[in-house]
């Protein structure tokens, strides 16, 4: 199968927000008032931890529907751990990112304690989100002059 293309636009607003748009969605990440944001958004670390949960959840659906399981609900917690010397430049030998990232599922299906975890760890292996924060996906920045 070819691969497939997506993409995102964004620039800075005011203050520290950044406004991006995603197709036909329009969102906004800022950072909380007492780190200098206005607390217009989410920062953009939660909404890595949103977007977990958004497609465990997405992922969890089309593996029910694929293996005719009545999957009734599903429950996120996702919880990370970084330190913010890193990205604030305080400490270049910390990393800016999660040292780690632990997500917590609940799922109402009328499957056993055994057969949940292995319906989880499906769900873990099929993500496209857990993938990349997991096998190190290539980022390639590019300046573009006007």
């Amino acid at each position: 199968m070819a691969l497939k293309t997506i993409s995102a636009q964004g620039a800075l607003g005011a203050g520290f927000a950044v406004e991006v748009q995603c197709g036909n969605h329009r969102m906004v990440m800022d950072q909380p008032v007492h780190a200098a944001g206005q607390d217009l958004g989410p920062t953009p670390l939660e909404l890595i931890l949103a977007a977990v949960a958004g497609c465990f959840g997405t992922i969890g659906r089309l593996l029910a529907h694929q293996r005719k399981i009545e999957l009734r609900g599903m429950r996120f917690e996702i919880q990370a751990d970084y330190d913010p010397a890193g990205l604030l430049g305080r400490d270049t030998s910390v990393r800016p990112g999660f040292q780690a990232l632990r997500v917590l599922v609940e799922i109402d299906a009328d499957l056993s304690a055994e057969d949940k975890q292995a319906f989880l760890l499906e769900v873990e292996r099929r993500c496209p989100l857990a993938d990349n924060l997991t096998h190190g996906t290539q980022l390639h920045s590019q300046l573009v002059l006007p």
